[in-house]
């Protein structure tokens, strides 16, 4: 049975950053995983880990100006100072919440950057961070994310995830596999899963289209999970998805997926 971690830059919005940790124990999660920690002291995070007894599973490095549509800055060229001590903080943040696993974020290669230059500067921050990340007993991962929730993103599928991983050649970097984005861009879910195995440090789940609970939609989880099960898959499944209504109110899909 696969093991369910709780996003909490998704779930739970109904209430403060902070005191989402306690609702996600409540609600039975023993996991969670959000976009960022930085907004908050890593012993203020760690504290509510602990008080609540769960365990903090993944977490993005800082990902440039959010706030002005940045996503990222692992393939920007001439930022590489910047992602570089990016990398230095969440690792950091990781030491101090426990946390195995941190995504590094592509990013969108600005219009008119040279998509060469922007997958060799991809390829060599990866690698530098991909060796800090193993000094420190962290796996760093990279995520495709689909071109229509985010144009332009440079990072879009598992085949291009794959031979970047193939290029850094680290043992320290592997693939997080969002099946929501997978699933709009390539499809194919079963066989990729199975083909992509060997390479998936963490898998993040949502429906397609909407993005919703995963009982809707196109996409047959209770297949899929039965499937990570028979592959045996020990990490944990993000629950990176938007509720229909309170959080609470839509986690059935946990008893009648499972």
């Amino acid at each position: 049975m696969p093991r369910f971690a709780a996003n909490l830059s998704f779930l739970f919005q109904e209430l403060p950053f902070l005191d989402r940790f306690a609702a996600a124990a409540a609600a039975g999660f023993k996991a969670v995983e959000y976009l960022s920690p930085y907004d908050h002291a890593p012993e203020v995070i760690a504290a509510l880990l602990k008080e609540h007894r769960l365990e903090q599973v993944l977490f993005n490095n800082p990902a440039g100006d959010w706030a002005k549509g940045e996503r990222g800055i692992s393939a920007l060229p001439g930022r590489e100072r910047e992602f570089e001590l990016g990398i230095s903080k969440a690792l950091d943040y990781a030491k101090a919440l426990g946390c195995p696993r941190v995504h590094a974020m592509a990013g969108i290669v600005p219009a008119g950057t040279d998509r060469a230059e922007a997958e060799t500067t991809y390829v060599g921050n990866l690698k530098r961070a991909a060796a800090e990340a193993g000094r420190r007993g962290v796996m760093l991962v990279i995520e495709p994310i689909n071109g229509r929730d985010i144009p332009g993103f440079h990072l879009q599928t598992s085949q291009h995830a794959e031979r970047v991983i193939e290029a850094v050649a680290s043992a320290h970097l592997k693939l997080q596999l969002d099946l929501y984005h997978c699933q709009i861009m390539e499809g194919d879910l079963t066989r990729r899963i199975e083909r992509l195995f060997p390479l998936i440090e963490h898998v993040q789940i949502a429906s397609v289209p909407e993005r919703h609970e995963p009982d809707e939609g196109e996409v047959n989880y209770a297949v899929l999970f039965r499937l990570l099960d028979k592959l045996g898959y020990l990490g944990w499944v993000g629950c990176e998805y938007k509720p229909r209504g309170k959080t609470e109110e839509g986690l059935g899909w946990m008893r009648t997926l499972v």
